[in-house]
């Protein structure tokens, strides 16, 4: 039901957490596999939560991913940039194939309020989660329509629908990525190329574990953040964290046969929580 074998697929945001599960799976199901991150040293002092992976990274990730047995490519990818997110897209297809599958789950956010977003933060944050996602659809794309087959799946958040405090660019660029999914997904249609959106709430990622820890530094009240992240398993009605590799079963069932009538969706993950 999700052999994937000889497709070519492509995962922003594929070092780490929600990406690296989905790249993983993919791979186990037989799909070559490119996965391109932002890698970048130590940056002290940032004002964004991601996880930014060293260079030592990039072999440690296709070391893992190449034990499934398939083609893989992993490399520096800077979505917030056309001519470089272009580049990647090139190298990928050149090593594993053409892209039979894109999955968009670069992202990052910060915690702060409106009046603590200063342009530079809020446009890092909406031209990575959300047109970081346009450009790398709009490389793919069309040689999915010329072929009569494709698959995109964004990955998104509740956040896309409720609003939550101290996150209104991550709010806002999850919002415009519902958008942009149903305008993809009613442009390929016709063509056999589906795009669906993956909404979670919380997963226990290392990206969530530096949002909880700018949530404490911010708040106080004498919580660790650990303390808070128990909080929040409290808070969801199944009592427990999501974790990436469910995200990333429902990521390949999407990219199959079976689930080509599913598209312009937003399928949420909570366990029952409203956020």
């Amino acid at each position: 039901m999700t052999n994937l074998t000889g497709r070519g697929a492509i995962v922003t945001g594929g070092f780490s957490g929600m990406g690296f599960a989905i790249a993983t799976a993919l791979a186990k199901a037989g799909a070559n596999v490119a996965v391109g991150s932002y890698v970048a040293p130590p940056q002290p002092g940032r004002a964004d939560a991601a996880y930014y992976p060293g260079a030592d990274e990039i072999e440690r990730v296709k070391s893992a991913l190449a034990t499934h047995g398939t083609k893989v490519h992993a490399a520096h990818l800077d979505v917030r940039d056309s001519a470089l997110t272009n580049l990647f897209f090139a190298e990928a297809q050149a090593a594993i194939g053409q892209a039979d599958i894109l999955v968009n789950a670069a992202g990052t956010t910060a915690e702060q309020p409106v009046c603590g977003h200063s342009d530079e933060l809020w446009d890092k944050i909406v031209d990575t989660n959300l047109t970081g996602a346009f450009r790398a659809t709009r490389a793919v794309l069309p040689g999915m329509i010329n072929r009569g087959w494709g698959r995109i799946v964004n990955v998104g958040s509740t956040a896309a629908s409720v609003g939550w405090k101290d996150n209104p660019a991550y709010c806002a660029s999850k919002a415009g990525l519902l958008g942009l999914t149903r305008c993809v997904a009613l442009e390929g249609a016709a063509h056999g190329v589906t795009c669906v959106m993956i909404s979670p709430t919380w997963v226990e990622t290392e990206l969530m574990r530096r949002n909880v820890a700018q949530v404490v530094e911010r708040e106080g009240k004498g919580r660790s953040a650990e303390e808070l992240m128990d909080e929040f398993r409290k808070g969801n009605p199944q009592g427990r964290m999501m974790q990436p590799e469910e995200i990333a079963a429902l990521a390949v069932f999407l990219c199959t046969d079976l689930a080509k009538g599913i598209t312009m969706e937003n399928i949420q993950i909570t366990g029952g929580a409203l956020w």
